[in-house]
């Protein structure tokens, strides 16, 4: 491998807190992870955690804003998204009623990751989800206060 040239790459993106950068989210995470089988799955927890933050943040107010990054290495993809804080409660899996229109994002996105971490407090909250390959049983969110460790980067032998 040429010493300029590395299998890992760091995407990171901040978008005002209109509804509308949602879409441009999805958009972007589709293009960076175009031909990743991860691709499908981190666009659709990326459209979930970019809308909880808008929603349940000062992210969605006039001022807001809520910031991606994107980390990617061979099979793994690890999505994380800030708010700037404010919100009532601490990002957390709801199991609402058969009935219920809301509450069900957090949970659809365990149920997609091998990883889930929510760090952070009333200032700004990180979620963080890493998703690879070898997909297996949905994750449990993590409400410790640690910062998750990027995955090592595999080998390419």
């Amino acid at each position: 491998m040429h010493e300029y040239m590395s299998t890992e790459r760091i995407w990171e993106l901040t978008c005002p807190g209109l509804p509308e950068e949602v879409g441009r989210v999805r958009r972007w995470t589709r293009d960076v992870l175009r031909d990743s089988s991860c691709g499908e799955d981190a666009t659709l927890i990326v459209s979930e955690l970019g809308s909880n933050a808008l929603v349940h943040s000062a992210s969605g107010g006039p001022n807001g804003s809520f910031h991606i990054s994107l980390h990617r290495s061979p099979g793994t993809v690890v999505l994380a998204v800030t708010d700037t804080g404010g919100g009532e409660t601490e990002p957390h899996v709801e199991t609402p009623d058969e009935d219920d229109t809301h509450g069900r994002g957090l949970g659809l996105v365990a149920a997609l990751a091998n990883r889930v971490q929510v760090s952070g407090d009333d200032y700004g909250r990180t979620v963080t989800v890493e998703i690879n390959d070898q997909h297996q049983a949905p994750a449990k969110p993590s409400t410790r206060r640690a910062r998750v460790a990027l995955p090592a980067p595999r080998s390419m032998t």
